[in-house]
């Protein structure tokens, strides 16, 4: 990204790397590949049936909120998740692209629709637990206002560096002997926040210089325009085995099985796992059986063999975990990346 010196705070973490995204997503099937080619009208994902009597209430459409862009990550995982979704309750699935605030207008929007089950929306774990760190109180949604129906999937987060830039591990950083420059997705983001911690835990003087998604960060990176940067490793890992990017670190809690020869942050003694992590959100409220019809219709999606060649080709791992997991674990996120950005003085937002 070219680099923004007065981004909003809730700048979005994805990137719409459109291009490298579609060649991924056309190797998951001509079903998905369709579904692609809808990306920018918003049309329906999966034939679905409008027949009288089905056992998703009534034959109406499911409308998939996306908070992000056309073709970028969380757009492509909605559309592949709702191919299958349409498939196991037999209508038409909508996924609607509502961009703005790191997908807080479409959390917004999603809050006041009717708890009935025909809205959902593919939630950015990073709204839920980095962005309030980056905003004034209350800015941010909560996600005590919504119904969560399931998981979804973890995108990592990897440090990578230029092949000549004479880095390859955390220590190289260290001893620079001048300050470490480090491009971020964003303000605010998950990004942002790893190399903040990672820097910070290891006493490396550093400066973020932040982009405005992924694809501009990894040119940044590659062109020595910053040392570093943390990017998903879905948008990197093409770079990465081709030789023209090394990975230092990644941020998961345990080696990607993608990335199965680089020690994480963990292993090399930082407390860093950060990771985005995405769920199905509904209006609070939703009814037990239209709840358990949407579990049990995503459980169908996720074990068809179209959507997890996706996971696969896009460097995803599932997790595809129940709504209360789901809360659980975002809540101690925010709990835990709260304690630890005030205890390292670290600022998200910005001047």
């Amino acid at each position: 990204m070219t680099p923004l010196t007065d981004a909003h705070p809730l700048t979005e973490e994805i990137d719409m790397n459109t291009t490298y995204r579609a060649r991924r997503w056309a190797t998951t099937g001509a079903g998905l590949a369709l579904a692609l080619s809808l990306a920018a009208c918003g049309g329906n994902v999966g034939g679905g049936s409008d027949a009288e009597g089905e056992d998703f209430p009534g034959g109406d459409p499911i409308t998939i909120l996306v908070g992000q862009d056309p073709g970028g990550s969380t757009d492509l995982i909605a559309r592949a998740a709702a191919e299958g979704l349409s498939d196991d309750l037999g209508v038409p699935v909508t996924v609607e692209n509502k961009p703005g605030a790191n997908g807080a207008l479409a959390a917004q929007e999603l809050a006041g629709e009717d708890p009935d089950g025909h809205t959902l929306m593919v939630y950015n774990g990073s709204l839920a637990y980095i962005t309030p760190l980056a905003v004034g109180e209350g800015e941010a949604p909560d996600i005590a206002d919504y119904d969560i129906v399931t998981g979804l999937s973890l995108d990592d987060y990897v440090l990578v560096t230029a092949p000549d830039s004479g880095f390859a591990t955390v220590e190289d950083l260290a001893a620079a002997g001048r300050p470490v420059t480090f491009g971020t997705t964003g303000v605010g983001t998950g990004s942002q926040l790893s190399q903040e911690l990672l820097f910070a835990q290891a006493d490396i003087d550093a400066t973020a210089v932040p982009f405005d998604g992924g694809s501009p960060t990894l040119t940044a990176v590659l062109g020595g325009q910053v040392d570093v940067g943390s990017i998903q490793l879905g948008e990197a890992i093409e770079q990465i085995e081709a030789g023209e990017l090394t990975a230092i670190v990644t941020f998961a809690e345990e080696r990607p099985s993608y990335l199965s020869d680089v020690p994480t942050a963990v292993e090399a003694g930082y407390d860093v796992p950060v990771q985005q992590a995405r769920a199905v959100f509904a209006p609070k409220g939703l009814p037990e059986d239209v709840m358990t019809a949407l579990r049990d219709g995503f459980q169908a999606a996720f074990e068809e063999e179209a959507y997890q060649q996706f996971n696969e080709d896009n460097q995803l791992t599932a997790w595809e975990v129940d709504g209360d997991e789901v809360r659980e674990t975002w809540t101690s996120n925010l709990d835990e990346y709260r304690s630890v950005v005030e205890e390292f003085g670290i600022e998200l937002g910005g001047e």
